[in-house]
Formats: C-alpha cells, sequence, structure tokens
C-alpha cells in the first residue's frame, strides 16, 4: 500500500517517542503545530523538550494511551492542533510495524491518531497490539520520514558512517547560510538545542538510516552517500545486500553525491557529484595541502581544476575532512558561493557523542564517541592520537555492541586498537538482541590482545569504572567507545579524579 501519512492535521501518537530518531520527527511534527502524543518507559531530556513544544507524553505504554485525543471532544481541537505529540524511548520497531501500513486508515475518524512505530517496537507491546486490533492507522518511522521528505525540496544523507555529522553540518550550513532549514538528525547539535529544528525554508535535511532496510522508502532530491560497508549482521547477510539497499535508494534521489574514497560506492552507486581526500581520484571535489592537527584540519578545496580557497574544520581526523566535502559538494551544487560554505564549515563544533569532549579532571581529558564498528573505532583513535602530546597517551574504553556485531567482525576489531595505548573492554551491549552464546566479551578481549600489550577486560560497568580510577593519569585522553550505555560511567569518573588531584597509577 502506498505512504498516506496524512500531515494536513490529524493527529499522531508515537510508541517509544523518547528515541533519538522518533523524537525528531515528533518534535517537527509539533512544532508544525499538529497534534502529537507518545509513550516511553521513562522520561528524560528528550520527552521534556518535546513537552515543552506540546507534545502530550505518557511514561508508560499500555493500550489506554492510544485514547488521548479520542478523549478529546472536537471542542478543543483548535487547542489541541497546537500541541505536538511527545515521543517514546529508542525502542527499535518489529518486523510487523515495519510492515504495517494504513491499516484501516479510511474507517478511522478524524479524532484518532496515526500510530508510529520504529523497528524495535516488538508486536506484543500493549499499544502496537491495540492499535492493530482497533484498527488504527500504523505507520513505520520511515513512512513519515519518507512523507516529510516529499514535502520539502528535501537532502538525504546516507552511508554506514559518518551519516550524523555529515547530515549535521549541512544542517548548519544551511542555516549559518541564511536558508532557515528543517532538519531532522540521529544525535543532538548545540546549535538547535537537539536533534530536529523546524525552518521556514524550503529545504530539509534528514539522515537515512539503513538499518533495517528503510532507506528504500526515501527519495530526497539530493542524496549523499559517505560510504558503505556491512554494519548491521543481524539484518543483513553480506554485503551485497547492503549495496542493493544503497542501489535502490540512490535510484530515487533526483541527485546523488558521494565518496569515490569508498570503492563500493564508486563503483555499485556510481553517484552524480564525487568527492575524494585524494586529487589524484578524479572527483569533482578534491583536497590537498592537509594538514591534520590538535585543533582541527586545514586544506585546499578544488572543484575540478580550480581552487576554491582553503577550508578549515574544528572537528579532527580525515573522516571529518571528508564529510566536511560532502557539505562543500552538496553547497556548492545549490549555488552557495564558496566563502559562505568555509565560513559555516569552520565554525560547526560537532553533534554530541560525535568525539564529544565531556570535560577535564586532574590532567585528563575525557571523550565520548558513538563508535562501534571497526572502521569508526580505528579513524576516531587516530584523531584521539592527535589530541595527545608524545607523553601522552590514549586509553580506549571500549563496550561491544550487539552479539552478531561483536562475532562477524571480532578479527576486524582485533586490529582497530592501534592508535590506543591502553584497551579496557566491557562486556557486550546486547541492544535487545539474544544470546545465542556464541560470542563473549573475554574472546573479543583475546583477540585484541593478539595484537595489543595492555588489554583490560572487565564484564561490567562498576568493574570498569573501578579500573579507570587506578590506571588513569595526567596527560591521558579517555575515550568511551560505543553505541551502548557505556558513557554514563563517565561523571563518575571524573567526579573521581576531581576530588582527588595528583592522583596517578
Amino acid at each position: 500500500m502506498p505512504n498516506i501519512v496524512d500531515l494536513s492535521g490529524k493527529p499522531f501518537h508515537f510508541i517509544g517517542i523518547g528515541g533519538i530518531g522518533m523524537s525528531a520527527l515528533a518534535y517537527v511534527l509539533a512544532k508544525r503545530q499538529l497534534p502529537v502524543s507518545g509513550s516511553d518507559l521513562r522520561s528524560s531530556h528528550i520527552t521534556e523538550r518535546l513537552q515543552s513544544v506540546g507534545a502530550h507524553f505518557f511514561q508508560e505504554q499500555k493500550a489506554t494511551n492510544l485514547e488521548f485525543f479520542h478523549r478529546k471532544s472536537k471542542s478543543v481541537y483548535p487547542e489541541l492542533s497546537a500541541r505536538t505529540v511527545g515521543v517514546s524511548q529508542s525502542l527499535e520497531v518489529g518486523e510487523e510495524c515495519l510492515k504495517s501500513q494504513a491499516i484501516g486508515t479510511e474507517k478511522i475518524s478524524s479524532d484518532l491518531p496515526q500510530v508510529i512505530c520504529s523497528t524495535a517496537i516488538n508486536p506484543f507491546n500493549l499499544e502496537y497490539k491495540a492499535a492493530v486490533e482497533k484498527g488504527y492507522p500504523i505507520f513505520h518511522r520511515s513512512d513519515l520520514l519518507a512523507a516529510l521528505i516529499e514535502d520539502y525540496q528535501s537532502i538525504g544523507v546516507a552511508g554506514t558512517h559518518g551519516k550524523t555529522t555529515t547530515s549535521s553540518l549541512i544542517g548548519y550550513l544551511l542555516l549559518k547560510a541564511g536558508l532557515d532549514p528543517t532538519i531532522v538528525v540521529g544525535g543532538e547539535v548545540d546549535a538547535w538545542d537537539g536533534n530536529a529544528r523546524l525552518g521556514k525554508g524550503s529545504y530539509l535535511v534528514a539522515e537515512a538510516d539503513e538499518s533495517d532496510g528503510s532507506l528504500v522508502k526515501l527519495a530526497p532530491k539530493i542524496g549523499i552517500v559517505t560510504n558503505i560497508e556491512l554494519d548491521h549482521p543481524d539484518r543483513y547477510e553480506n554485503l551485497d545486500q547492503v549495496v542493493e539497499i544503497f542501489q535502490i535508494f540512490a535510484q530515487r534521489c533526483q541527485i546523488l553525491i558521494g565518496s569515490i574514497d569508498c570503492e563500493t560506492v564508486r563503483s555499485q552507486i556510481k553517484p552524480n557529484i564525487t568527492y575524494s581526500l585524494h586529487r589524484e581520484a578524479g572527483a569533482n571535489y578534491c583536497v590537498d595541502k592537509v594538514k591534520y592537527e590538535a585543533d582541527g584540519t586545514t586544506a585546499t578545496i578544488w572543484e575540478g581544476e580550480q581552487v576554491l580557497g582553503e577550508l578549515q574544520v574544528k572537528l579532527l581526523g580525515k573522516h571529518n575532512l571528508s564529510n566536511a566535502l560532502a557539505a562543500v559538494a552538496l553547497g556548492r551544487y545549490i549555488g552557495l558561493d564558496f566563502e559562505t560554505i568555509a565560513g559555516g564549515i569552520a565554525t560547526f563544533g560537532g553533534a554530541k557523542r560525535r568525539f564529544e569532549v565531556k570535560g577535564y579532571a586532574n590532567g585528563i581529558t575525557f571523550v565520548d564517541d558513538y563508535a562501534h564498528h571497526p572502521s569508526e573505532i580505528e579513524v576516531t583513535l587516530a584523531a584521539a592520537r592527535l589530541q595527545v602530546p608524545s607523553n601522552g597517551r590514549v586509553i580506549a574504553i571500549f563496550q561491544p555492541h550487539r552479539y552478531s556485531r561483536t562475532l562477524t567482525f571480532i578479527q576486524e576489531f582485533s586490529q582497530s586498537f592501534s592508535n590506543a595505548d591502553v584497551v579496557v573492554l566491557t562486556d557486550i551491549y546486547s541492544a535487545g538482541e539474544p544470546n545465542q552464546g556464541q560470542i563473549t566479551g573475554e574472546q573479543l578481549r583475546d583477540a585484541i590482545s593478539a595484537h595489543h600489550t595492555r588489554v583490560y577486560y572487565q564484564p561490567t560497568l562498576d568493574s570498569v569504572a573501578k579500573v579507570l580510577t587506578e590506571i588513569l593519569a595526567p596527560g591521558d585522553l579517555a575515550i568511551f567507545l560505543g553505541a551502548g550505555n557505556l558513557n554514563l560511567m563517565i561523571p563518575q569518573v571524573m567526579e573521581f579524579y576531581q576530588m582527588n588531584q595528583n592522583v596517578a597509577p
């Protein structure tokens, strides 16, 4: 059935409204003065932000939540239409929700909500079951994003790595250029105080996710593909299946911008506009005279055979220069002059959990990063190495994310910590995935130890925190890596060193 999400005024209810992807969509709807409600198992600063723009939030998930709008008389709808629905936590909707589209829409009265779920919501969720039983229109998160994309001059940023940073950077660039974009990304950015903003301009910048296969639903005017690797072995059996998803996405874009430094993008996707970190690659946009330094990167930017000028990027490492080059290509395609582009990029400070410096204590720098794939860890630690003096240490604290990813990439993980002086490893974060007993944290430790001399394995977050209070020293950069809950311990460890100055192992 075709996507028939109704953005004309019917209410929305989000099952799992507090999640990073769901909440961004709920925020935009609420700011568009659409009635929004949503549930989650816990409140957070994200749900509080949604409530501040009018979303109604339920801190529990039960069937009666769906009756919120039904209980309101039509006389109060003018008031409700100025409210936004609250989005729940980042539960990922199950396959049932991904397949469900507009169930019984023609039978639903206008005061019943369109139900939005993500791939993590399972069919036994009480709200989801009630929505199915009562014939509510049910949509996957990607259906709503696809509907919003159709409403704008849209820019969809896809890729295995770098989506959040690149989409955030492009959104920031358009904002600084005075184009007042609408932005929906998978990370929080200080420039708009969250993971979404509603603008009055014609552009929408959206992060386009391949993890659940829903990328094929999106048809932005301009697509960007940063790179393609296998990252979700729970969903895809091999790289060929991932490539197929990206090929469909590419065909649905009017113009595709892509990095030909990724061989798979170069050979399998064949973008209309290309970029590369290597002059000899023959890309439309490339760089030379690159300087990677502790406070950022500078490079000369080429457009074909013409030098555009020098670009300064606050974000560290070659991967972030590549992300910035994607923004240059996009900016030039929509008609921005290089001075405007360079000025915007130079002041972008990044998204949260992307090499986010959390603070300093006892001469130790504490950094939070979302890297959870071997390729991401490798480039992130290379960037971390730029930050420490010759006598300083990079301490990598890693929480593996998902059993399937750890098992599939155990050899790649074993070699991705070469830029760390010390590796501290904790148990595998399941992300709701069942443990088949095929891989353990100890096995990953043994694999890393084959290539690294100092590896500590501590199964719990508490035991990791204890080890960190014993081994960190002034001059260290402690970087917490992973997509799970490892970063929750950072304040605890920082507090220890704030209270115990001049502590050294």
